[in-house]
């Protein structure tokens, strides 16, 4: 299992790539079991009214969340590249710029926490 975490405006937001082998949450509209690599992660959007209040690049937003996103892959290097875009498609939809999201790759999530910063 791998934790993708983003980092920007102050807050992160965190999803799961669970590689072959390893057994993923099952729920409905996760992806087919077969898959060998499952990326599962939140997604979030800005919201007028309701939603939790965030502080996020120095503001105060409310935001939803959607039920999680799951993904089936075929391949580590796809699965990666699709979190990481997920990642920062999901600070975007608040305003901000997907290139000031740090994203970092925890290989071993029962470790310290240090991670492969991309």
């Amino acid at each position: 299992m791998l934790l993708i975490r983003g980092h920007a405006g102050g807050t992160t937001l965190t999803g799961t790539l669970y590689e072959r082998g390893e057994r993923p949450p099952t729920f409905e509209g996760a992806p087919d079991e077969g898959a060998p690599f499952v990326w599962i992660c939140d997604e979030f959007y800005e919201v007028e009214s309701g939603g939790q209040v965030q502080r996020i690049d120095g503001q105060e937003r409310r935001v939803a969340f959607e039920a999680p996103t799951t993904r089936g892959f075929d391949t580590r290097e796809a699965a990666l590249a699709a979190a990481e875009e997920h990642v920062r498609t999901q600070f975007a939809r608040l305003g901000l710029s997907g290139d000031d999201v740090d994203v970092e790759v925890v290989e071993d999530p029962d470790t310290d926490g240090a991670g492969d910063a991309r």
